[in-house]
């Protein structure tokens, strides 16, 4: 059995390939492999195959996918899917996953067995990969993870093959590899590096220098920043015509297991420099401090691999405690003070981060003049993250490190000012008292003159803006500054050409390590599923975990599923999530006061919305802002991390925050809602219009209502649908909120615009929220507005299968729209009623209740009505071997259906034709209508001609799309059917 996963997902029994079926199988035996023979839970399945969107039966789906794997199998031996810890694992033997081979070979290359070179394996192992690994699986966010590791496992594996071959000479030998994965990797330094040592043993050395100035731009004109250790090493050595005397063989890649920890082994992915000099100690106690020139070491070129510990950190460092007393007279030359070292005390129980400290290792380098901002929400670990880093890069900054904390949070004036920060740090540099400056200008000026030659790190904490940061820049190359805001300082890049640094909030099982970290091992693993929903509804915030955790410390008996059973409840979350001393709550309402006017108001305003994502259209009409001035407010709310910014004008906000908000709920204006359902209503009108060319809209506003504002315009149908793919939980939640907020004429008619969307996704669980808008528009006593919803309910349960509930809501459609003196809509009603008797087996019925939709239509003289009861009825003749009665009605319907009306139905029509051609022995004239109808949808044949079976298909496969589109688009009323 062989199980591919580097490349196209695959499975091949000898030299033939097993039919594995749709992507999300693909997807499941991915994830099954992934694990190496661990089991997969069923809930990390569902993440992996639909992320956030899982279906309505998704376990249901997810079994069947396991059985028909289990199925596939069944034949090979040794080889299966069990079930295992409320799980599935893949039960193989260790060399039946090319992706299993590529690690052994790898591993086995570092102590390579008799009669074998590293290279050789290394090589073998390479020759494994077919193309982007993981594909045609899908894209969500955990199998793109985990596509981004292995493709990290692959770029670190021909790294130290390339490392190989230079270090016997044969450095041009990987060149082939080399060159294309360089190309797919343009800023990866360590890659470059290798292709230009590569280039240089080919004796290419104008290639070497012209891939090596090409870099050097890149990294200016995207990063701001100029090549590190690595590629400069690898260039002088090209210029000097010999090789880089430090390149050696690394360590093989460590498997993503052994990136999980904080501490871990010396990080394989590059040469070993020379080490940096070691933070000094403090004196002996009857020595006098060492003088300045015999303290400090010479420079060292930074490092060109990643620091020793598997998170981007080195071990940290005991730092020298600072002097108990600093002399006020100034110091002899020989006698200067030890170094300062002002950090806080080092966080406790640091875990994960190791992609934000590898980030930071790369930007905070020394030598380079870097400034770098660690940003993110209130509670997410900025300082932790920072002080951390700090304390394991000790070494690297001999001359001290300062730390000043500008407390953001606290109100205007209170925090420190510029002078004394400036003063404080001059002190702990050796300056006298005498001479400290009182004015905040030439202290500055003193203290990059003191700070000139010298390598310092300067972590300035907490900083409120760029105002309060620039003042403390240093002017020395040499010094790396690092800072840390809730804001996102964008001056400072603009100004002083700072990295940015984002820090997300923790993944779910990251989470559940900062639980452990608190309560031990004992408790997390007695409540696995308890524990990992606890860090969920944490939000990933360590703040928020070590809250929970220390309520969980601090009350042994209290079981972690009753603790979040508490936190479920939104009416405690936050109350529960704090401390003596410190709380979510707390640190949010800090940045909520820092706001500017109109980002105050729309947070304020954010308690009423209905969901959890907004754009800056329904931003405005929750504020009753104008439209510029709501994108401003997102900004700053985006800027202080209140909202985060998933898209283009796009935001989410978090559960914590969003429940930190809704206590604004009695100052919000009691309009907002209103006018941001109006908003929704306004936009899906004219989305559905967009959706839908050709068709009347559904419904009319309210009498007498306007909308907010303007609606939006889309370009095309494509554009129309992505936007009610993406607002539908927003507008599904708008459906109850109306209803809630006693708005049921609002809320019925947003319902109603969701039909294009839920024709193509009939399956995906709408019959809440319609029965909500059904009771609301009962409620009304509006025969037009109840019609309408129970043929559309009426529809999504006959699609579902539940024929009973289905005939019960169908059948009293058509009265209720002749009660509205709707004609079109009761010719709808009737078709649907059809389709619903015919789907429960009563195919007499369903004839009776076509002619009479058909008859009727024909009075009413309205084409698109007419078109659809024709395409229904020669349907319905052809299902029952009156192929020539379909033909005429079918023909009949395409004589009416104008090139207005989509491609979708009049291939329908064509498809219908072409079958009853068929039928009656016309086989030249039916493949003509069947290739019409398969052009029109878009299915080709094996050779670019269209195919009678795609033709077909096309039926089956738009009963949820096409033939549903011909109900509800007619006329005014809209009706569902298939």
């Amino acid at each position: 059995m062989d199980f591919r996963l580097l490349g196209p997902v695959s499975a091949f029994s000898g030299r033939d390939e097993i039919p594995l079926g749709p992507p999300k199988r693909r997807a499941l035996l991915a994830l099954l492999v992934l694990a190496d023979g661990a089991a997969v839970g069923a809930e990390r399945i569902i993440e992996g195959l639909w992320d956030d969107r899982p279906p309505t039966h998704a376990r249901t789906v997810v079994y069947g996918h396991v059985s028909a794997l289990r199925g596939l199998l069944r034949a090979e031996r040794d080889t299966d899917v069990v079930t295992r810890d409320s799980g599935y694992a893949l039960r193989a033997a260790p060399d039946a996953a090319d992706l299993w081979r590529f690690r052994e070979l790898v591993r086995r290359s570092a102590a390579p067995p008799a009669g074998k070179q590293p290279a050789e394996l290394l090589r073998e192992a390479l020759e494994l990969w077919r193309g982007p690994v993981l594909g045609a699986v899908g894209d969500t966010p955990l199998l793109t993870a985990a596509a981004d590791r292995l493709a990290e496992e692959h770029l670190a594996a021909l790294e130290r093959f390339a490392a190989t071959l230079y270090a016997c000479g044969r450095g041009a030998e990987a060149l082939a590899l080399l060159r294309p994965a360089a190309e797919r990797h343009p800023l990866r330094e360590s890659l470059i590096a290798a292709v230009v040592r590569a280039l240089h043993h080919a004796d290419r050395q104008a290639d070497a220098v012209a891939l090596y100035r090409s870099t050097q731009r890149r990294l200016a004109r995207e990063l701001g920043v100029d090549p590190g250790a690595a590629l400069s090493e690898a260039y002088l050595a090209l210029l000097r015509g010999r090789p880089a005397q430090s390149v050696r063989s690394p360590r093989p890649p460590q498997s993503p297991e052994s990136l999980r920890t904080t501490q871990a082994p010396q990080s394989p992915q590059a040469p070993q420099p020379p080490q940096p000099p070691q933070p000094p100690q403090p004196p002996k106690s009857q020595e006098p401090p060492p003088s300045r020139h015999t303290r400090r070491q010479p420079r060292q070129p930074r490092p060109s691999q990643p620091p020793s510990a598997a998170d981007g950190t080195r071990t940290p460092v005991a730092p020298p405690p600072p002097p108990a007393h600093r002399p006020t007279a100034r110091p002899a030359a020989d006698a200067q003070p030890a170094p300062p070292f002002l950090l806080p005390r080092a966080p406790a129980g640091f875990v994960s981060r190791t992609d934000d400290l590898a980030r930071l290792t790369a930007a905070a380098c020394p030598g380079r003049a870097p400034l770098s901002v660690v940003t993110g929400p209130a509670g997410v670990g900025k300082t932790s993250l920072a002080v951390h880093w700090a304390y394991a890069h000790a070494a690297d900054f001999p001359d001290g490190i300062l730390y000043a904390d500008l407390r953001a949070g606290e109100p205007d004036g209170t925090g420190p000012q510029t002078t004394g920060v400036l003063r404080d740090f001059l002190q702990a540099l050796g300056v006298p008292e005498e001479r400290l400056p009182t004015e905040a200008r030439a202290a500055g000026h003193l203290y990059r003159a003191t700070l000139t030659g010298r390598r310092a790190l300067v972590l300035l904490d907490n900083a409120r803006d760029s105002v309060q940061v620039r003042p403390l820049l240093p002017s020395s190359p040499d010094c790396t500054v690092l800072v840390t805001s809730r804001n996102r300082l964008e001056g400072l890049v603009a100004s002083d050409c700072a990295r940015l640094l984002p820090l997300r909030r923790l993944a779910p099982a990251d989470g559940v390590r900062v639980l452990r970290t608190v309560i031990g091992d004992d408790r997390v693993e007695a409540e696995p599923a308890a524990a990992q929903e606890l860090s969920v509804l944490c939000d990933g915030l360590p703040l928020a975990l070590r809250l929970a955790a220390a309520r969980l410390a601090a009350r042994p008996g209290l079981a972690l599923r009753a603790m979040a059973d508490g936190l479920v409840d939104e009416q405690q979350r936050l109350s529960l999530l704090c401390g003596e001393d410190l709380g979510v709550e707390a640190t949010l309402r800090m940045s909520v006061q820092q706001l500017p006017p109109d980002a105050a108001l729309l947070f304020r305003q954010l308690a009423l919305h209905v969901g959890s994502e907004l754009d800056a259209a329904a931003a405005a009409a929750l504020g009753g802002l104008p439209l510029p001035a709501a994108r401003g407010a997102l900004e700053d709310l985006a800027t202080a991390h209140l909202v985060e910014e998933r898209t283009s004008e796009r935001y989410l906000m978090h559960d914590l925050t969003r429940l930190y908000a809704r206590s604004f709920a009695e100052r919000a204006e009691a309009d907002g809602l209103r006018r941001l359902l109006l908003h929704y209503l306004s936009a899906a009108r004219a989305a559905t219009a967009a959706a839908e060319p050709g068709s009347q809209p559904c419904c009319a506003l309210p009498a007498g209502v306007l909308p907010p504002g303007p609606a939006p315009v889309f370009a095309d149908r494509a554009g129309a649908m992505a936007w009610l793919s993406t607002e539908r939980a927003n507008l599904t939640a708008a459906v109850a909120a109306a209803a809630d907020a006693g708005h049921p004429e609002l809320a019925w008619r947003i319902a109603v615009q969701l039909w294009p969307l839920i024709v193509r996704q009939v399956h995906d669980g709408w019959e809440p929220a319609l029965q909500r808008a059904l009771t609301a528009a009962t409620g009304l006593g509006d025969p037009d507005a109840e019609s309408r919803l129970r043929s559309l309910l009426g529809w999504v349960l006959t699609e579902n299968g539940q024929h009973a509930a289905a005939l019960e809501h169908l059948g009293r459609a058509p009265d209720l729209a002749l009660r509205a003196d709707d004609p079109p809509g009761r010719v709808i009603a009737l078709i649907n009623w059809a389709v619903a008797l015919e789907r429960a087996g009563d195919v007499s019925g369903a004839g009776e209740q076509r002619e009479r939709a058909a008859r009727m239509a024909k009075d009413l003289g309205h084409p698109h009505t007419e078109v659809l009861a024709l395409y229904h009825l020669a349907a319905h003749c052809l299902a029952t071997g009156r192929p020539d009665e379909a033909l005429a009605h079918g023909r009949q319907g395409l004589a009416l259906a104008s090139d207005e009306q989509s491609d979708e139905r009049r291939a329908l029509l064509l498809d219908t034709c072409g079958r009853a051609l068929r039928a009656l022995g016309h086989g030249e004239e039916a493949r003509r209508c069947l290739s019409r109808a398969a052009t029109l949808s878009g299915h080709r044949g094996p050779a670019g001609e269209a195919s009678p079976a795609s033709a077909r298909g096309q039926q089956h496969q738009t009963r949820r799309t096409s033939k549903v589109t011909e109900a509800l688009s007619p006329g005014p009323p809209v009706r569902w059917h298939e």
